[in-house]
């Protein structure tokens, strides 16, 4: 399935990976393809045929980070629509993100993946504000569950 101009959405994860108890801190990648290219966002992607949205969740932050995750729960699920300059559709992701714990690997950008950084979450400036309300919500959900 084409991602550009799709015929149908696409189905996409993210991760929302936070470290850390009293000082949180949470794993942001700069992204290396479009959409969002050169910008900080969480790791994630499209699900491929068959695969269910924790495994793609896991593969796609292992990809991306060379972590190894465990899905600890969903944080929020949205769409991200972009057009072009006519109004057209160009990317049109069904995307549902996760709370999730770092069980293994370590941290090295591969595949899609520019840059990684752990982030305080005080310092989000630069991230579109759904991507600063998902992260602020699952900082809040893993207190809880992490």
């Amino acid at each position: 399935m084409r991602r550009e101009y799709p015929d149908a959405p696409i189905a996409g994860v993210g991760a929302v990976i936070v470290r850390g108890g009293d000082e949180p801190v949470v794993l942001l990648i700069r992204r290396g393809q479009e959409p969002l290219k050169g910008e900080w966002s969480l790791p994630g992607g499209a699900v491929e045929l068959g695969e269910t949205l924790e495994a793609a969740v896991r593969r796609e932050v292992l990809e991306e980070t060379g972590l190894v995750v465990e899905p600890a729960g969903i944080v929020q699920a949205f769409d991200r629509i972009s057009r072009d300059a006519h109004g057209r559709v160009r990317y049109h992701y069904v995307l549902v993100d996760f709370l999730c714990r770092v069980k293994g690997g370590s941290l090295a950008c591969a595949s899609d993946a520019l840059e990684a950084r752990w982030v305080d979450p005080r310092e989000l400036d630069g991230l579109t504000p759904l991507t600063v309300e998902v992260i602020r919500k699952a900082i809040q959900m893993a207190v809880a569950v992490i």
